[in-house]
């Protein structure tokens, strides 16, 4: 799926045949934040002003605003192939972390 992008905020795209419109959300955060249009091109603005009316509310209620990403996740992975991968990463004289990373960007950038 291709998003929407602003200020480190992802939003959707859908189409509602029932309603004859464009709709979306921001995506991976737990608020519920929506939006909807009649084309792509006002679905983008109306993302972008989604974002920015979200962001004013945080400030303006004291709140922090949920992010997309912290920048850290849990993977599992099962004892077996967790241990297969720090004896790599070992091997090659990384960290589990730098090791891993190492082999997300490089798919990441490969299917860019």
């Amino acid at each position: 799926m291709k998003y929407f992008e602003y200020n480190g905020y992802l939003g959707s795209c859908k189409v509602s045949i029932e309603d004859n419109c464009l709709h979306g959300k921001l995506e991976h955060i737990s608020d519920l934040i929506t939006y909807e249009a009649n084309t792509v091109e006002q679905l983008e603005k109306e993302f972008k002003l989604a974002v920015d009316s979200y962001l004013a509310t945080c400030k303006e209620a004291g709140i922090e605003p949920k992010k997309p990403f912290k920048g850290s996740f849990n993977v599992r992975i099962g004892e077996e192939l967790h241990g297969k991968a720090v004896k790599r990463a070992s091997e090659i004289g990384k960290s589990l972390n730098d090791y891993i990373k190492d082999i997300v960007i490089k798919d990441t950038e490969s299917h860019a």
